[in-house]
């Protein structure tokens, strides 16, 4: 007979409850960033008389989506766990880095699977993309990692409860026994 608390060992349906909310979170952050980046471009590119379409909300929509997987799955392999002994900037600099290499790993993946359901010889996915895009995508990848990634190791550091009793509680009430404020001075 175990004699483990409940508490300390998260069963599996506290585990993917965990992980479906923190994928929630992820993937929300991201849309919101993509879509306001549609905006824009969509904005700039009516100064110019160019027509794009509002699919590429859609777009943005699954992007955020597979991307915020591609996050969970790098998670659980344990990807840029080296860097959480360094200073909180370094270690959500050093993931931002890893994982927007990772993303461009599953753009690269997804073009060659295209290739190959399209029917098209293998070697066209060099050759097909274009390389201005490819680096304004990454730029735009890790941009909007870096705060995703800090925000994601302060939450490791400080604890989930901490981190959002520091965020969606009233600054009145105490904090570990001491009203914020208290040795500010």
């Amino acid at each position: 007979m175990s004699t483990e608390h409940p508490a300390t060992k998260p069963g599996l349906k506290q585990k993917a409850k965990h992980e479906l909310v923190d994928f929630a979170w992820i993937a929300f952050y991201l849309a919101f960033f993509f879509c306001a980046l549609v905006t824009y471009t969509m904005l700039v590119l009516r100064n110019y008389d160019v027509s794009d379409s509002s699919m590429n909300y859609t777009f943005a929509l699954v992007n955020a989506l597979v991307i915020g997987k591609v996050i969970l799955i790098g998670e659980m392999a344990r990807l840029g766990r080296g860097a959480e002994s360094r200073p909180l900037y370094q270690g959500a600099l050093y993931k931002a880095i890893v994982y927007s290499l990772l993303v461009l790993a599953f753009h690269f993946l997804e073009e060659f699977i295209r290739r190959i359901i399209q029917g098209k010889p293998f070697g066209t996915v060099w050759h097909n993309i274009h390389s201005e895009e490819l680096i304004a995508r990454s730029i735009v990848v890790f941009c909007a990692f870096l705060p995703l990634f800090a925000f994601r190791e302060l939450r490791r550091v400080l604890g989930e409860q901490k981190l959002y009793a520091l965020f969606f509680k009233s600054r009145v009430e105490k904090v570990n026994g001491s009203s914020p404020g208290e040795g500010a001075q």
